[in-house]
């Protein structure tokens, strides 16, 4: 079967069960071979047979059952997101109207009138009003989800609440035409309140998504899609990158984006190429060497000749990883969900049988309780009170405001929890996978060692240095003059300059010739190096994955400065809070295996996987997977977004790229390596009042469901037993704050307090 594949935006997923509810809609469609679906990005990918199915069938599929396909552009997405917030904003204020007017009538009948029945026309014809205005007004969008769900043979949470709503009102339509018994007014009340509890947690669902969303909104760059191509006659252009062609040429001043894959023809510079590779150290970039689509040009201005665009190009290279990844991710069922999976067909089927019971029955046993023979009223009344009472209210809350409750905390302390799924899988990570670059350490040149040869203070080699340096735009200069002003070391202009590209700089400082670069190229000016200590020095540097620059006056060699990515002040203390917790930590970098060693022997980490192209990361988180690790990947660069795709839970620091903070599920804003275990210990907390939520919403409807099959269970008990399940749910995920007035400490935050961060 020659297939293609079709990727679209989805809008009004409010739970796993609907990803999965869309899987097997896909799965029961004729020629569609595969289908992915992805809750925390909102996204769907289908293979399908274009001769067996057209993409309109496919996006139909998707409408039908209830769900919106939103713009592939970003920023309309965020509105779409947006305009759905308020549409559930005006549900929830129509279904909560209806609500409080039917319970104020509830409480007129009781307390006024002292009596649960309506005895009054009136009152029955209104409340039917209200059940009919919730259920096919703010409704309505749940009643065509549960029709085209239950359609396709799929049974999930809104076919659970349409029985028990339309049970509602087919028990107030009974009493009013055929059993004058039956508690009319109460039947129709159920009908309105369940649908407006169900309104409720979805738009609680749906805060959390946009409160995520919006966030990493403020996050994401909005990097310019243009690029300036010069013209035959010399004339530079501004042009869309997409209209770029293989031997275009580019013009890339300092400090700009390469925006293409292309070959130098033109200037050099140094190139910060992380993004791609994992080096934190620029790369030297003159005429004939290739850069990379997404790098940042450091220092000089470049012209660049395009050797690859659209799939060929880097970037989009990347983005088919990470479709990929999204493909094969693992899926997570909600614990919620995954009851409601038994649930949802067991409330319906012993529904039927309270009908069987009391009609049928009677006809083969008559005895006890059949004596009087069958009775369709109590059956009818047995059948419908289970529906109603099966379902829990507090249920489609339990996960919501569990959520709501962790992704406050989660806030407070700089953590962005994009999806329920992060929530309840953080607590089953056994594998922390950390890129290097960026992550574990600063991503940015620093001096780490200034060693002081032939009896010169360290102070005076590093015033030399900065003093060469101090005209010179290089990064590794800037880290020079940087740690200088750090340790208030005094330096003067140079008073002559000149910098070899790719070597390093020579200037007279005080009358003497300086030299500042590689030692290759000093050896090659003729320096002396003096004994074998200065050979030792840099050889020691070198072994600690430090850039090694020798500073030498007047053809001496008098000191060595090392250069490298500083680690992050939080690492090695968040490297031990792993390995404490049961959680190994595993270094992934593109870097060379010297760097990567040394770094990872800083921090405690002793498996380390060195010089893994971006291509290869996801496959080694892939591996990991396999073999039965759940896993957690921490990253922040455009590299590291397939490989945070396929991890179960991927965490992105905030300030890395856009692409890598979109592929994430857990975003951490600023760079604070600590909010991994954090957000990890946030997770399991949340996933503890979220089980402790289901027990209290089960516990009053699975004894309610089981009473409701002897037919002498009022709908007003089922009320009741709604309000005190959603209650104890409020209570359990709230009660510190609502009774304090405070936000309820946890073990985290204990131990961590000394890390918070603005």
């Amino acid at each position: 079967m020659a297939t293609q594949q079709a990727q679209y935006h989805v809008g009004g997923m409010s739970c796993s069960f609907c990803a999965e509810s869309i899987r097997k809609a896909y799965e029961r469609t004729d020629g569609v071979a595969d289908a992915s679906v992805s809750l925390a990005h909102e996204e769907v990918r289908v293979e399908y047979d274009p001769d067996e199915v057209s993409e309109v069938e496919l996006k139909d599929a998707l409408r039908d059952l209830g769900y919106t396909i939103r713009d592939p552009d970003k920023r309309k997405q965020f509105e779409e997101q947006q305009a759905e917030l308020r549409h559930g904003r005006r549900r929830l204020l129509l279904s909560g109207l209806a609500s409080l007017v039917t319970g104020g009538l509830m409480l007129f009948m009781i307390f006024v009138r002292g009596t649960f029945e309506s005895q009054s026309p009136w009152m029955d014809l209104v409340v039917l009003g209200l059940a009919l205005g919730t259920m096919f007004g703010p409704g309505r969008y749940i009643l065509a989800k549960a029709y085209h769900s239950l359609r396709r043979g799929i049974f999930n949470q809104h076919v659970l609440l349409e029985a028990g709503a339309l049970a509602g009102l087919l028990g107030g339509v009974l009493g009013l035409s055929v059993f004058p018994d039956f508690p009319t007014v109460h039947f129709f009340a159920v009908s309105v309140f369940i649908t407006t509890y169900h309104v409720l947690s979805e738009y609680t669902s749906l805060v959390v998504r946009t409160r995520a969303s919006r966030a990493v909104a403020g996050l994401l760059d909005m990097r310019p899609n243009t690029a300036r191509r010069v013209r035959d006659d010399g004339v530079a252009e501004e042009v869309e990158v997409d209209e770029l062609a293989v031997g275009d040429r580019v013009r890339i001043k300092p400090g700009e984006d390469v925006p293409v894959d292309g070959t130098v023809v033109e200037g050099d510079s140094a190139v910060d190429e992380s993004v791609a590779t994992g080096e934190s150290i620029p790369e030297e970039k003159t005429v004939g060497d290739d850069v990379i689509g997404g790098s940042v040009n450091r220092t000089g201005t470049l012209l660049v000749e395009v050797t690859a665009t659209g799939d060929d190009a880097f970037l989009n290279r990347v983005a088919r990883e990470i479709e990929a990844a999204r493909a094969t991710k693992p899926s997570i069922v909600q614990l919620a969900d995954r009851v409601l999976k038994y649930f949802v067909p067991g409330v319906l089927t012993v529904a039927l049988l309270a009908f069987l019971f009391w009609t049928v029955g009677p006809a083969v046993w008559s005895a006890g309780p059949f004596e009087t023979g069958p009775n369709v009223q109590r059956g009818a009344f047995a059948a419908l009170a289970v529906l109603v009472l099966g379902y829990p209210c507090a249920l489609g809350m339990a996960t919501p405001l569990a959520l709501v409750r962790g992704g406050g905390i989660a806030a407070d302390r700089g953590i962005l929890m994009r999806s329920g799924d992060a929530f309840q899988i953080f607590k089953d990570v056994t594998t922390v996978v950390l890129d290097k670059t960026g992550t574990i350490t600063a991503g940015e040149p620093a001096v780490a060692e200034v060693v002081a040869l032939n009896e010169r203070a360290e102070d005076d080699v590093l015033r030399l240095a900065a003093s060469v340096e101090a005209f010179s735009e290089h990064p590794l200069a800037a880290a020079i003059l940087d740690h200088a002003r750090y340790r208030g070391v005094e330096y003067a202009d140079p008073e002559a300059f000149e910098s070899v590209t790719g070597k390093g700089v020579k200037a007279t400082v005080g009358g003497e010739w300086v030299f500042v670069g590689k030692p290759g190229w000093l050896a090659d000016e003729g320096v002396d190096f003096g004994d074998a200590e200065s050979g030792e020095e840099i050889r020691r540097l070198q072994q600690r994955g430090l850039t090694v620059s020798g500073v030498a006056a007047d053809g001496e060699l008098v000191g060595v400065v090392g250069i490298g990515d500083e680690l992050k002040a939080d690492a090695p203390e968040t490297v031990r809070r792993m390995n404490e917790g049961g959680i190994t930590p595993v270094m992934l970098t593109g870097d060379n295996e010297r760097t990567a060693r040394a770094v990872a022997g800083e921090v405690g980490i002793e498996r380390v996987m060195a010089e893994v192209l971006p291509d290869d990361k996801r496959e080694e988180i892939r591996r990991l997977q396999d073999h039965g690790e759940r896993v957690a990947m921490v990253g922040d660069g455009i590299n590291d977004a397939p490989a945070l795709t396929q991890a179960d839970v991927g965490v992105a620091i905030g300030a890395g790229t856009d692409v890598a903070i979109e592929s994430a599920d857990v975003v951490l804003m600023g760079d604070r390596l600590g909010g991994v275990m954090d957000a990890r210990e946030i997770g399991e907390h949340s996933y503890r009042k979220t089980r402790q939520n289901l027990v209290a919403a089960f516990a009053f409807n699975g004894v309610g469901v089981a009473a409701a099959t002897t037919g002498l269970v009022h709908p007003v008990f089922a009320m009741i037993a709604m309000v005190l399940s959603v209650s104890a749910v409020l209570l359990n995920s709230f009660g510190g704050q609502l009774v304090r007035g405070e936000r309820p400490t946890t073990d985290f935050e204990a131990a961590g307090s000394d890390e918070r961060t603005a």
